[in-house]
């Protein structure tokens, strides 16, 4: 995002109630991009590139499409946000209807590698006008443009990115984008600006670009293509483009060829039952935030000037591995074809590891190279709080599982050595009294030494003492995972019946936390080494009813309701006075009744068919149909009170999480007889 679009968006929603003025939203619209691109196509048709962090190409910035009568060289009707939008089957090909004044127009989007394509097809007597306005290396100035009769190149150094139509351009040039006065004045400056004639050359020195397009037999298209200039040759990328182009109008006109080549670009399969399109859905924006080393963005990266959040489009190694984890389990469940999956993350976490056993804060997915953030206390000088070990715990949770299912001889073998280190680490973490030491929490909002830390420490040490590698490895694991469980027992609250959110200084901070749910989950995998005694499942039963009710919230202004993040949440609250519902841990709420709901019956505890429904009533608020997933079929982060989907979105964490609990209620026949 460049500062004249986030100054932009700040002029239009400076007093809005609920939303953020400067970000780059994508709480509406949808995204296509299965390959190397992540394309945000919103309800007006217009593009914008998010996939930095998965190729490190930038791409779009701003964009606009419209139509006008043909030979009619003024008003233009732009495409507005009132059109309706869907997929096209199980991939990621994006249907856009369009109204207009001239007749209707149909705009299809499709990423294919590096490429990106908008077909529009109409039986108006149009013509297609088009705004694409690209950032090479992030760069909305010091930029330059070259015309190639029919295709237009935009470049700052190493990245090159082209643009081409089919029909070729009728006219294309380039424009200007706003100056000093009109960024400093009150008003928003419609784009594209009017031609400049006093500076011929300024045309040449920008990103942006307009162009006309005849249709023909009803349909136009346009694409644009993304290179590295030190890996994709001049003449190679513009035949690229000029095939993408040519090669899509045609598909164009068959819509059942075109939906083949895109269910092409979709990994694993399904089971037919209710949920289906709710798992589909989980894997297609799996998928999407996903880059070529297997690593994922937690999101769509909204807030790239940090003004109210640090970021989103990096690779966090606790949520990654979670998601890594969740797709394994269902996999395994319901055997979804996600092989390469796995062995893409295990091979990205065995790439990625420190020296000393632990994984950094959050890294570049394109490349796995350590990104900004906030949490690298063990790569720099003091001590270790601004550490957060429940990422490397959650990784070790995979890998161990992993491991035994591995097929790749050499892959295991790396495996066990990432393991080894990582146990070295855990254990460098881990408190005599069997809590981890004081580092940062889940949420990445305070250090202490906390209930959702020490989950992921006992899930990490069951998991590998469950192993089939060596002896050396698993009984150590197996006697930390015993110490960590008797360690547990330091956060319980009895005032309150639930595991603290954490201890600090020595004294109980007993506030509900959401994160505090993966205590469920731990122990399942805890009792299949051990065995949870009658006292804990006690414990985990109060504690879960607390959460539950402690952290539900159901407002008056709108549909949505469940859980917010923990007691005290302030973050992004804008002009609302309480905390904000979160999908994250609605969906951990979902996830943890149905795996304390399996941990009691596997005890025979009449109690499990009451969390099962506690599961099932949480999950029916992120399904589809539910009110926390938005129109388009995605989780976004946080709802306001009033409804409005608010920050990541999609976010990966929640979709994993509701896949993950859809397939553990598969796999105890919840879905029989439909």
């Amino acid at each position: 995002m460049q500062l004249r679009d986030a100054l932009a968006d700040y002029k239009r929603h400076a007093d809005h109630p609920t939303r953020f003025p400067g970000e780059r939203r994508t709480t509406s619209g949808l995204f296509s991009g299965l390959g190397s691109r992540l394309v945000h196509v919103e309800t007006d048709g217009s593009l914008r590139d998010f996939g930095y962090p998965l190729s490190g190409l930038w791409g779009v910035e701003r964009s606009r499409f419209g139509v006008r009568p043909v030979g009619d060289e003024s008003g233009v009707h732009w495409f507005d946000e009132g059109a309706s939008q869907s997929y096209a089957g199980d991939g990621a090909l994006v249907v856009t209807e369009h109204e207009t004044p001239h007749g209707g127009v149909t705009q299809y989007d499709l990423a294919v590698g590096d490429g990106h394509v908008s077909r529009f097809e109409t039986d108006a007597d149009v013509e297609l006008v088009a705004f694409v306005h690209f950032q090479p290396d992030g760069r909305d100035t010091l930029v330059g443009q070259l015309t190639h009769g029919d295709a237009v190149e935009a470049y700052h150094a190493e990245e090159h990115d082209f643009l081409a139509s089919s029909p070729a351009f009728e006219h294309v040039e380039g424009r200007v984008p706003e100056g000093f006065d009109e960024l400093l004045s009150e008003g928003e400056v419609e784009l594209p600006r009017p031609r400049t004639d006093d500076c011929y050359e300024e045309g040449q020195l920008s990103g942006a670009v307009v162009g006309t397009v005849p249709f023909e037999a009803g349909a136009a298209a346009v694409g644009h293509l993304l290179t590295d200039d030190t890996e994709t040759s001049r003449e190679d990328a513009l035949d690229r483009v000029r095939d993408l182009v040519a090669r899509d109008l045609d598909d164009l006109r068959d819509l059942d060829d075109l939906r083949e080549r895109t269910a092409g670009q979709v990994e694993g399969a399904v089971p037919d039952h209710r949920e289906s399109a709710a798992m589909r859905a989980d894997i297609r924006v799996l998928s999407l935030l996903s880059g070529a080393l297997g690593l994922r963005i937690a999101g769509p990266d909204f807030d790239p000037y940090y003004a109210y959040s640090g970021g989103y489009g990096y690779t966090w190694f606790r949520d990654d591995a979670e998601i890594s984890t969740f797709l394994f389990e269902s996999d395994e469940r319901l055997d979804l074809g996600l092989d390469a999956w796995h062995e893409r993350s295990a091979r990205a976490y065995c790439r990625t590891q420190r020296e000393d056993g632990s994984w950094p804060h959050r890294v570049w997915p394109f490349d796995g190279s350590l990104a900004p953030g906030w949490a690298n206390a063990r790569l720099e000088s003091g001590d270790d709080a601004d550490y957060q070990a429940d990422q490397t715990g959650s990784v070790i949770a995979f890998l161990a599982a992993y491991h035994d299912r591995c097929a790749d001889d050499d892959l295991r073998a790396d495996i066990e050595e990432t393991l080894a280190s990582a146990l070295d680490s855990l254990d460098d973490t881990l408190g005599d009294d069997g809590l981890p030491v004081d580092c940062q929490n889940a949420w990445e909002n305070m250090t202490g030494r906390f209930s959702h830390t020490a989950a992921t420490f006992l899930e990490a040490y069951a998991e590998l003492a469950l192993s089939d590698l060596g002896s050396a490895l698993t009984d150590r694991a197996a006697e930390r995972a015993r110490e960590v469980y008797e360690g547990i027992d330091h956060l319980w609250s009895e005032g309150r019946g639930c595991y603290a959110l954490r201890v600090v200084d020595g004294e109980l901070d007993d506030r509900y936390d959401s994160a505090a749910l993966a205590l469920a989950s731990a122990h399942r995998t805890y009792d299949r080494l051990d065995g949870v005694d009658d006292d804990r499942l006690g414990r985990l039963v109060r504690h879960v009813e607390s959460v539950f009710d402690g952290l539900w919230h159901d407002p008056d202004d709108s549909d949505v309701k469940g859980l917010v993040r923990f007691e005290g949440d302030d973050w992004r609250m804008r002009e609302q006075s309480s905390e904000k519902i979160w999908t994250v841990s609605t969906a951990w709420g979902a996830n943890a009744g149905v795996e304390l709901a399996a941990l009691l019956a596997e005890h025979e505890d009449d109690r499990a068919g009451e969390f099962a429904d506690e599961g099932r009533a949480l999950l029916d608020l992120v399904l589809p149909d539910g009110p926390l997933c938005t129109d388009e079929g995605y989780l976004a982060e946080q709802f306001f009170d009033d409804g409005t989907p608010d920050s990541a979105t999609p976010l990966g964490w929640p979709h994993a999480l509701r896949l993950a609990t859809l397939a553990t209620l598969d796999a105890d026949d919840a879905f029989d007889g439909e």
